[in-house]
């Protein structure tokens, strides 16, 4: 039995080795010269100006978590047409209720206001 896992564990520590060697090299050769641009905050290309703590508007997070969660919803379609073949009338039947559930979601956070932003 351990003929058959040893293979993945020489590949395990070769690469283990090889990474660490990696990083320890390029901490050695590389350049090191910290100044005072390299070592200040860096925000976008120019001076922070605001508080680091200041609060976002919640409407923000909401957007970014409607979108995450359409996305997500979306790559169902994937398996989909690739099953479509064996699913047969019961699979497109499937699919199309599955569209109207995002369709009415998308209908009514549009129509609450979510995806406004001011």
């Amino acid at each position: 039995m351990l003929a058959q896992y040893l293979p993945i564990l020489i590949f395990l520590c070769v690469s283990t080795v090889i990474g660490i060697a990696l990083v320890v090299i390029g901490g050695l050769l590389g350049p090191t010269r910290p100044d005072s641009e390299k070592l200040s905050a860096y925000e976008c290309g120019f001076e922070a100006f605001e508080d680091t703590r200041t609060k976002f508007d919640v409407r923000y997070y909401l957007v970014a978590i409607l979108f995450i969660i359409f996305d997500l919803e979306i790559t169902f379609f994937l398996p989909w047409a690739l099953a479509l073949d064996s699913l047969g009338m019961f699979g497109i039947a499937a699919m199309f209720v599955f569209l109207a559930e995002l369709v009415i979601g998308y209908i009514v956070i549009w129509k609450r206001g979510a995806l406004e932003w001011e």
